[in-house]
C-alpha cells in the first residue's frame, strides 16, 4: 500500500513555511522526486515533471531577476499547472511578486525554506520518499538491539512480546509490536516503524497492553528502524532441523532487499532475551569480518593436517 502526504504534513515536519496560498495547505503530493525548473525557467516545458514539488534556488532566482517583470509573468505561466502540487523557494529569498497571482489561480500554495538549496532538495526528498514509498505489513515483534534492527517472527502464543519485554527490560529498544510496516529506502535498505495506533504499545498475555515508554522511559522506544535481522522463533517439537554450525544462509525477500534470516528454536528453559543478544551481536561480528565458523574451519583443517602429519611419522 501507499500513504499520502499533504503540503500541510510536510510543513510541520520540515522547517519550511507557508508564506502564501495558506489556504491550499492540503493539497496532497503524488511525487517523491523535487525539480528544480532550470530548463522549465528558459522556455524548455518538454517533458516538464509538474507533478513534483518545484523547488527555486539562488541560480534560478538569478536568472528570473535577470528578466524584466513581463518576461518573469510569462515564466510563471509555465511552471504553474494544475497539477503542480507546490512551488518551494530556498534560502529565505524574496518571493517574486509575479508568481503570487498566477500560483493563486491554480491553488498552489508557496512555501519558503531558510536552508541552501542543496539541503532543502535533500530533506525534502527524504521527507516525501519516507511518506510516499510502498510499504508492507508484517506480523512480528521490532527492535533495536545493539543498534540494529531485529524482527521477530513466529507463531501466534510463541513468545515474541514477552521476549522482548525482557529485552526492553535489558536496555534495548522497543519499535513495533504485533505488526510492523516496512518501506524501502533503496535497493539496499528497508525502513520498519510502528503503525500510528500501535506506537510505544506492547500486548503481555495475562497482563494486557502496556505502555512501555511510560513503565521504562523514552530511551526504551525507536520510532523508525532499519531492518537488518530477522528471527525466525520456532517451537522445537523434534521435527525441525537446525543448522548447527550456522553455514547454511537464509534470506528473505522483502521488496527488492534480501533480508538475513535465521531460525531459532523455542523450548523450556531458554534464555530467548540472551540468545537474540547473541544472535545479534554474532551477525555483526561477521558483517565486520569476524565469523565464528570461519574459525572454527580453519581450526577443523589444521587439527585434520596435525592428524595427517603425526600418521605419516
Amino acid at each position: 500500500m501507499s500513504n499520502t502526504v499533504s503540503v500541510k504534513e510536510l510543513t510541520s515536519t520540515l522547517a519550511v513555511d507557508i508564506v502564501y496560498g495558506q489556504e491550499f495547505e492540503n493539497i496532497i503530493i503524488k511525487s517523491s522526486e523535487v525539480s528544480r525548473p532550470g530548463l522549465i525557467l528558459t522556455g524548455y516545458i518538454d517533458n516538464y515533471p509538474h507533478e513534483r514539488v518545484q523547488l527555486i534556488g539562488r541560480t534560478e532566482m538569478g536568472f528570473l531577476n535577470s528578466k524584466t517583470s513581463e518576461e518573469r509573468q510569462e515564466i510563471f505561466k509555465n511552471l504553474c499547472t494544475v497539477d503542480t502540487p507546490a512551488i518551494i523557494i530556498a534560502r529565505g529569498m524574496e518571493v517574486p511578486q509575479e508568481l503570487i497571482p498566477i500560483a493563486d489561480k491554480y491553488q498552489i500554495p508557496i512555501l519558503s525554506a531558510r536552508s541552501k538549496t542543496s539541503r532543502v532538495l535533500a530533506n525534502v526528498t527524504n521527507f516525501l520518499e519516507t511518506y510516499l514509498a510502498e510499504r508492507v505489513s508484517k506480523h512480528g515483534v521490532f527492535l533495536e538491539v545493539y543498534g540494529m534492527g531485529v524482527l521477530l517472527v513466529g507463531a501466534s502464543g510463541v513468545g515474541k512480546s514477552e521476549t522482548a519485554l525482557e529485552l526492553v527490560q535489558r536496555g534495548h529498544r522497543l519499535v513495533a509490536d504485533d505488526r510492523v510496516e516496512l518501506y524501502q529506502i533503496d535497493e539496499l535498505t528497508l525502513m520498519g516503524e510502528a503503525p500510528e495506533i500501535l506506537q510505544n504499545l506492547l500486548e503481555i498475555r495475562g497482563l494486557g497492553i502496556i505502555n512501555v515508554m511510560t513503565l521504562f522511559g523514552v530511551r526504551s522506544v525507536s520510532r523508525k528502524r532499519r531492518l537488518d535481522l530477522i528471527i525466525d522463533l520456532r517451537i522445537d517439537d523434534g521435527t525441525i532441523e537446525y543448522d548447527r554450525l550456522g553455514y547454511d544462509h537464509e534470506y528473505e525477500k522483502i521488496f527488492e532487499v534480501n533480508v538475513p534470516k535465521i531460525k531459532i528454536p523455542v523450548k523450556l528453559g531458554r534464555n530467548l532475551a540472551v540468545i537474540i543478544e547473541s544472535a545479534a551481536m554474532n551477525f555483526r561480528a561477521s558483517e565486520l569480518g569476524f565469523d565464528a565458523k570461519e574459525e572454527f574451519t580453519r581450526r577443523l583443517d589444521a587439527l585434520i593436517l596435525s592428524n595427517r602429519e603425526v600418521e605419516h611419522d
